[in-house]
This record gives structure tokens, sequence and C-alpha cells, in this order.
């Protein structure tokens, strides 16, 4: 994926479609992050980079609840290009071992 602002907009559409809120916020994250499961708000340091925000975002989207039929054709699109590079970074985090 390429660190645009249409990237960055396909990702947040995934968690939009999800009815996950987003949320840039000021604030001491140390992972840049966080989330608030039960309210389904992501909340992100707001000083983080474009590249940042993509990363950040792409980390958290596997660790959420999301129904793939909540997902627009689009979002669904993104969420498995997501996944699928999760998937290729675990393989090679294990072939290395």
């Amino acid at each position: 994926m390429k660190y645009t602002q249409a990237t960055l907009q396909k990702i947040e559409q995934v968690l939009d479609d999800a009815s996950y809120i987003i949320r840039y916020e000021r604030g001491t994250f140390q992972s840049g992050y966080c989330i608030l499961e039960q309210k389904k708000v992501v909340v992100l340091n707001k000083f983080l980079p474009l590249e940042g925000r993509i990363n950040t975002l792409m980390d958290i989207i596997p660790q959420l609840n999301i129904n793939l039929d909540d997902l627009s054709p689009e979002a669904r699109k993104t969420y498995a290009e997501i996944m699928e590079k999760l998937r290729l970074a675990r393989e090679n985090e294990t072939g290395s071992d």
C-alpha cells in the first residue's frame, strides 16, 4: 500500500463501515493509539504523520472484531489487503527463525 491520503481514507472507511469511530487526539500513547473496544472507538495520536497513521491503523484492524458483512465491497477489498499483508509479515517472521 502506498502512503497517501487516499490510502488513509480507504483504511478509515473499513473502520467506519464496521461502526468504529476514529478520533485523532493529543495524549501520551506509548503505542501511538488506544482502543476502546466496548465503545468501538479508536483514538490515535494526532501528531502521527501520515505514514504513522496508516501503519498504526493497519496494526489495529486485525485486533478488532470486524464483521465482513458490514463492509462495502471497496472496504472489504482494503480489509483483505491489510490481512494479506499481515499474513505475509507473519510468514516472514516465522521463516527467519
